[in-house]
C-alpha cells in the first residue's frame, strides 16, 4: 500500500481483488504484491520506481492525446499544411532545448547535491541563476533564428518562412518550459515536470485550433503555429508559477550564492550532449524536410508519432531515474547506483518491447487515422521498432554518465551518432526516399546503444545491457 498522487493511501492487491474475477486476481497476486512493496517502499528503489510509474502514466496519456491531436490537426489542415507545421513545430521544440545550454539537466545533478549538503545559499543561487540564464540565451536564440530566417529567406522555400517567423516567438517559452521541468525533476516532482509539457499543452493547443476553425481562421500551418504559440505562453507561465512558488517557500531565507564559471562548466558538455540527442532523434524528420516535400514530412512525422508509443517507455524511466542517479553518486553509494542502474534497464526494455509488439500490431489502423497515404508508413515502423526496441536494452546510459560526471565522454558518443546519422540520412534519403531516412535513423540508433553501453562499462564498471549478467562495481581504468 502506498500513498497515491493526492495523499490517497492504495492498495494494487486490493484493487486487483475488487476488480479481476477471483482465479484471475489468486494468479496475479504474487505480482501484484511484489508490485505494492516496491511502491510503498521508502528508499530511493521506491521512490524512483513510483516516479517511474507516474511518468510512465502520464507519458501514455500524452502519447494517446498526441496521437488524437496530431490525427485531428492532420485532416483538419491537410497533409502539406500540416507538413509545413509539423517541420517547423519540431524545429522549435530542438531550438528550445538547445537554448537552455544545458542548464535543465545540469540542475537536476545540482539540487540534489547542494540539498544534501545543505548549501542553501549554493541552491538559492542556482534556481535563480538558473530561469535569468535560460530567459536571457533563448532570448538571444529567438532573435538570432529572426535575423537567420530573414537572411536565408532567398534560399527557404516561401510557404515556410511566416510560420518559421511565428515559431521563433515561443521559443523562450519553450525553454523556460524545459528548464522547470528539470527543477520539477531535480525535486522528484514528477506530475509537475511532465504534467504541462506532456498534457495541458497538446490539450490547450487542440483546443485552440478547433476554436480558431469555428471561428472561421484558415486550417493552415499558420493558424496551428499561432495555437501552438498562445498555448506555450499559457502552460509556461503557469508552469514557472507553481515551481518556482514551491521552490522558493521549501528554501530557508538567506542570500543567494552564484558559482557561474562551475555550473557553466558541467552545464557546456551538458548541452552538447542534450542538443546531440534532441538533434539525433529529429535528425531524420528535419532531413525529410530538407530533401523532400511537405507531404512526405507529414508521412513520415505520422509514423514516427506511432512509433512514440514505445520511445515514451524509456522517457518515462528516464525522468524518474535522472535524479536518482544524482543521489547515489554524491552519497558515495556506488554498489547501490550499479544495482539501481541494472534495474532502470530492465525497466526500460521489456515495457517497451510489449509496446512494440503493439505498435506493430495496431500500426495500420493508426495510421489510417491520419488520412489517405499515411499508411505509406506502415512498413518502416517494422525497422523503426526494431532499432528502437533494440536501444531500450541499454536503458538510460546516458543519463548515468551525465549525472556521475561523464557529460564530456556523453557527449563525444552523441557528437560520433549525430554526424554518422546526418551522413547516412543525406546519402540514403536522396536515394530511398523515407526507406533511406528510417534505415540511416535505425543504423544510428544500434550505434549509439552500442557505443554508451561500452562508455558506462569503462568508465563505471556497471555493465548496462538487458542480456548480460550483472558484474562488478569497480571501473576497469
Amino acid at each position: 500500500m502506498f500513498d497515491g498522487v493526492f495523499g490517497v493511501r492504495f492498495s494494487v492487491t486490493t484493487a486487483g481483488e475488487r476488480l479481476l474475477p477471483g482465479r484471475l486476481s489468486m494468479r496475479l497476486q504474487p505480482s501484484l504484491s511484489k508490485l505494492d512493496a516496491l511502491l510503498s517502499a521508502r528508499d530511493a528503489r521506491g521512490e524512483a520506481g513510483r516516479n517511474a510509474l507516474i511518468a510512465f502514466v502520464i507519458r501514455i496519456v500524452n502519447a494517446a492525446i498526441a496521437f488524437l491531436s496530431q490525427v485531428l490537426l492532420a485532416r483538419w489542415m491537410g497533409s502539406f499544411e500540416y507538413g509545413i507545421y509539423v517541420l517547423v513545430w519540431v524545429t522549435m521544440i530542438i531550438l528550445g532545448n538547445i537554448a537552455c545550454l544545458g542548464f535543465h539537466t545540469s540542475i537536476i545533478r545540482f539540487i540534489p547535491e547542494y540539498r544534501s549538503k545543505e548549501q542553501y545559499a549554493e541552491l538559492r543561487g542556482v534556481n535563480l541563476a538558473g530561469r535569468l540564464f535560460v530567459l536571457g540565451s533563448s532570448t538571444l536564440f529567438a532573435a538570432v533564428g529572426l535575423i537567420g530566417v530573414w537572411f536565408f529567406s532567398p534560399l527557404i522555400e516561401t510557404y515556410y518562412i511566416v510560420p518559421f517567423y511565428l515559431g521563433l516567438i515561443c521559443l523562450p517559452m519553450i525553454a523556460m518550459s524545459d528548464l522547470m521541468q528539470g527543477v520539477a525533476r531535480a525535486n522528484a516532482w514528477v506530475i509537475w515536470a511532465l504534467l504541462p509539457a506532456y498534457f495541458i499543452r497538446p490539450v490547450l493547443i487542440l483546443l485552440l485550433m478547433g476554436g480558431a476553425l469555428l471561428a472561421g481562421y484558415a486550417p493552415d500551418a499558420r493558424t496551428a503555429i499561432v495555437a501552438a504559440i498562445i498555448a506555450t505562453y499559457a502552460t509556461t507561465l503557469l508552469q514557472i508559477a507553481s515551481i518556482t512558488t514551491r521552490v522558493d517557500r521549501k528554501l530557508p531565507q538567506g542570500k543567494p550564492s552564484f558559482r557561474m564559471r562551475e555550473w557553466t562548466a558541467v552545464s557546456l558538455p551538458i548541452f552538447l550532449v542534450e542538443s546531440f540527442f534532441f538533434l539525433l532523434t529529429n535528425a531524420d524528420v528535419l532531413m525529410v524536410g530538407r530533401y523532400m516535400a511537405p507531404t512526405d514530412v507529414a508521412v513520415y512525422f505520422a509514423t514516427v508519432k506511432t512509433l512514440a508509443l514505445v520511445h515514451f517507455v524509456y522517457f518515462a524511466v528516464k525522468a524518474g531515474a535522472a535524479q536518482r542517479y544524482a543521489s547515489f553518486m554524491h552519497g558515495d553509494n556506488r554498489r547501490g547506483l550499479a544495482s539501481f542502474a541494472r534495474d532502470t534497464v530492465a525497466w526500460t526494455f521489456w515495457p517497451s518491447l510489449a509496446m512494440g509488439v503493439l505498435v506493430l500490431l495496431l500500426g495500420k489502423p493508426m495510421l489510417m487515422m491520419f488520412g489517405a497515404g499515411f499508411t505509406e508508413g506502415y512498413p518502416l515502423l517494422f525497422l523503426l521498432v526494431t532499432c528502437v526496441v533494440a536501444r531500450s536494452a541499454v536503458g538510460p546510459a546516458e543519463s548515468l554518465l551525465t549525472m556521475s560526471g561523464h557529460q564530456k565522454i556523453c557527449a563525444a558518443v552523441y557528437a560520433a551518432t549525430l554526424v554518422l546519422n546526418i551522413g547516412l540520412n543525406t546519402l540514403m534519403i536522396p536515394l530511398y526516399g523515407l526507406w533511406g531516412a528510417a534505415a540511416a535513423t535505425g543504423i544510428a540508433m544500434l550505434f549509439e546503444a552500442a557505443a554508451l553501453s561500452l562508455t558506462v562499462w569503462r568508465k563505471l564498471g556497471i555493465a548496462m545491457l538487458i542480456f548480460l549478467p550483472s558484474t562488478g562495481i569497480e571501473a576497469p581504468e
